[in-house]
């Protein structure tokens, strides 16, 4: 069947993003990997089927590049929000989400994040605000789930972390049942953070939308800085802020790059 898709960035974590509220389109975890694979296929960090939704105006499902359907995530959100227009409710596996366009950037809300350790999940409890394992010189982290599961290492140096080599190790520990994303962070001002991503089924990534959300609620809630937070990653900055009862609100950009057509049954 020919069909159309968009290609789609945040900060340049990008996406294949198919528009199927009228066209039903069916994708298997073997189709994922070949349309997201860069030298075969479309090529993309993660697939984005957009259908609709009998709670939400749309409803997103996510794959990463492996293949693996995930929950959500933060800059295919915006890019959805793009797509659609106005200010939509987007249902995901990991929650609702509510975007509004009506400023320069697209601002999504995410509900409170859950630190207990069966809601991230962990194989075993463990206080996830002070986790007393380590990877080399990697120690001491937070966990948190924020619609996925991430796992945040504060440390003086990010960009000095083999994240290549670590990222892997951590992302497949047993630890983990459902496997982690992996972000090492350090805190540069009173309301600043630069951020690197090992990201779920993915690998090194230039953004992760829900690993700034992530991290600067764990910077938050260590008291490591305030309100609003400025995330610095290697593909652009998202600003984070916490309401009173809890809840996110993160900024940033998303790009359509272009439109094409092709034929999904060579994907099968």
């Amino acid at each position: 069947m020919i069909g159309e898709f968009i290609k789609m960035h945040g900060l340049g974590n990008d996406f294949v993003v198919i528009d199927a509220r009228q066209t039903p389109v069916t994708i298997t975890a073997e189709s994922a990997r070949a349309i997201a694979d860069r030298h075969e296929g479309i090529g993309c960090d993660q697939l984005i089927l957009v259908e609709p939704s009998t709670v939400a105006d749309v409803r997103m499902r996510i794959w990463n590049a492996d293949g693996s359907e995930v929950e959500s995530c933060g800059n295919a959100t915006r890019c959805v929000a793009r797509l659609v227009g106005g200010s939509p409710r987007i249902e995901t596996s990991g929650g609702l989400l509510c975007a509004d366009l009506s400023g320069g950037l697209i601002s999504i809300d995410f509900p409170p994040p859950a630190f207990d350790w069966d809601a991230i999940p962990l194989a075993y409890p463990i206080d996830t605000l002070a986790m007393p394992v380590s990877w080399d010189d990697l120690s001491g982290p937070i966990a948190i789930n924020v619609g996925n599961p991430h796992i945040i290492f504060f440390v003086p140096d990010c960009d000095s972390v083999e994240l290549d080599r670590l990222g892997p190790l951590i992302e497949h520990d047993a630890l983990f049942p459902e496997r982690i994303n992996v972000n090492v962070a350090t805190v540069t001002g009173p309301s600043a953070i630069r951020l690197r991503v090992w990201e779920r089924g993915v690998g090194l990534t230039r953004a992760c939308g829900t690993g700034a959300i992530a991290t600067a609620a764990a910077a938050l809630r260590s008291r490591r800085v305030t309100g609003p937070v400025t995330v610095s990653l290697p593909g652009g900055e998202l600003i984070i802020d916490q309401r009173a009862d809890g809840s996110l609100v993160m900024q940033g950009p998303a790009v359509e790059v272009f439109r094409g057509t092709t034929d999904w049954a060579r994907f099968e």
